[in-house]
């Protein structure tokens, strides 16, 4: 079958110059807006924390930084650091926000309660994907989330289905498809996050978003 397994290409936007990448950037943003990006990310959150809670979350492979700046709204007294191995992504995202490696996060166990993981993961093999979590679940005090997108045909079509309508970017349709091919099915990625050595992870799909959500909890919180 066809969407049997992940198939994993390069994809094209984080090659691109500036003055191109920012319309695929804008792309995705309108993506997470309006299809069901942000209401899973806020069901997410949901999960680990109460509307009043003070937290700090670390966002992992941020890219534009639209994921904080609604956590900020969500949350007033969150402190959403934003992290993305380029600049271009990341210029517009509000402060802080730092440059670095995914597999190499510059900082000590335990140093932010959340670890927030959303439309990354699927850029990797099953085994660099396990080493990833690994490493966020380390760094996470109380919990690591993950938000990432379920390999399914439909979304598969959308973007160039709904070209005509949205006037997608070229390279936001050519990504979203392979993203789509990347991505994960429940069952994959709880055993890529058990291999990671998290403890009873709970994996999560949403429909019609078409997107899972796993949650790695270190201590019970009480809401």
């Amino acid at each position: 079958m066809f969407f049997k397994k992940r198939r994993i290409e390069a994809e094209i936007l984080d090659d691109l110059p500036p003055e191109i990448a920012r319309p695929n950037l804008a792309d995705l943003i309108r993506i997470n807006r309006n299809f069901g990006g942000r209401s899973v990310l806020e069901k997410t959150l949901r999960l680990v924390a109460g509307p009043q809670h003070a937290f700090t979350i670390l966002d992992v492979g941020a890219a534009s930084g639209d994921a904080a700046a609604f956590i900020r709204e969500l949350y007033p007294l969150s402190r959403v650091t934003s992290l993305d191995l380029h600049w271009t992504n990341l210029e517009r995202a509000p402060q802080p926000k730092l440059i670095a490696d995914a597999f190499a996060l510059p900082f000590a166990e335990a140093s932010f309660d959340y670890v927030l993981c959303s439309l990354f993961l699927h850029h990797f093999a099953d085994e660099e994907s396990a080493k990833l979590l690994s490493g966020f679940y380390t760094v996470a005090r109380k919990a690591l989330l993950v938000c990432d997108l379920e390999r399914n045909i439909l979304p598969y079509l959308f973007l160039p289905a709904t070209k005509w309508l949205f006037r997608w970017n070229d390279v936001t349709v050519s990504d979203g498809m392979k993203s789509v091919r990347a991505a994960f099915r429940a069952p994959e990625l709880k055993k890529i996050a058990s291999r990671a050595g998290i403890p009873a992870p709970d994996v999560r799909a949403y429909r019609p978003a078409f997107r899972l959500v796993l949650t790695g909890k270190k201590e019970e919180q009480t809401l």
